[in-house]
């Protein structure tokens, strides 16, 4: 598989083949940055840990240039803390037993950029390597513009594939920005309270921003309990941890509007906010 970037890593735990290792893909997961896979989509981490009929994969898209540092990261250069994240990716993908790891290396301006398809063109060929029955992604709410057009790539990506190598859903998950606001019609909640310790370490091997002052370790893990807990104002609660997602299968296989169907979700919401409202004033 020649990819498009010169600068793409491609790492596998447990040194099968690059071929076979994601051929044996079952969940693939496209993230933006470094720890990004491990905040949003543990659900497929942990359903796949320490099995031999399910994988899962992660791609990063961007080199971790941009990276907030502080502390003992305070004058990494932006190679050294490329590497370092890069390193750190790595760390997670072996304690999370995962199938394969993929760095593709783009800058954030390169993935923003529209008119910019050696990205889209490299998705294609690792979907097209990987056939995964599941694909995760960042959600189209997003409030980091990197993860939307990350997403968006993404979706380019997957409508330009063959039809055998389409998964079967794919699913948008929270990252800059919980879901909670999805109307529960729309909702997906996975449930990420398998493999604790497993968790918690994926998370927490990223010390380069942890160390920075970002506590992402205890926020991922802060948001998920809040997730099942919140879930239902009526009912005890059915898991102890849980992520929030939206099926965006349709965007792969229909020609509508990412605009238009985020549009959808966001609309669904304001009228069931301001329709309780005009009921009780």
């Amino acid at each position: 598989m020649e990819l498009f970037n010169q600068h793409t890593q491609i790492m596998v735990p447990d040194h099968t083949d690059n071929e076979d290792a994601l051929a044996r893909t079952t969940v693939l997961c496209i993230a933006a940055h470094q720890d990004d896979t491990e905040i949003m989509a543990y659900h497929g981490i942990g359903q796949c840990y320490g099995k031999n009929d399910e994988w899962f994969t992660s791609v990063i898209a961007t080199n971790g240039a941009g990276s907030p540092r502080t502390g003992l990261y305070e004058k990494y250069t932006n190679e050294q803390m490329c590497a370092l994240r890069a390193k750190e990716q790595n760390n997670a993908a072996i304690v999370g037993d995962y199938a394969a790891q993929i760095q593709l290396g783009y800058t954030s301006v390169q993935v923003k950029d529209p008119n910019q398809y050696d990205l889209t063109n490299d998705l294609e060929m690792i979907i097209e390597a990987c056939r995964p029955q599941i694909v995760l992604t960042h959600n189209l709410a997003d409030r980091h513009e990197t993860h939307v057009c990350t997403a968006l790539r993404t979706i380019h990506a997957l409508q330009q594939v063959t039809e055998s190598a389409r998964p079967q859903t794919v699913y948008a998950m929270e990252v800059w920005r919980g879901l909670d606001w999805l109307d529960d019609s729309d909702k997906l909640v996975f449930d990420t309270s398998m493999h604790p310790n497993i968790a918690n370490a994926v998370v927490g091997v990223f010390d380069s921003q942890i160390s920075g002052g970002k506590r992402y370790d205890l926020a991922v893990m802060g948001r998920r309990r809040a997730n099942a807990t919140f879930l239902a104002s009526h009912g005890v609660d059915q898991v102890e941890e849980a992520a929030y997602g939206m099926d965006i299968t349709e965007l792969m296989t229909s020609d509508m509007d990412p605009c238009t169907f985020i549009a959808q979700k966001i609309d669904t919401f304001k009228n069931d906010v301001i329709s309780k409202i005009k009921n009780h004033w």
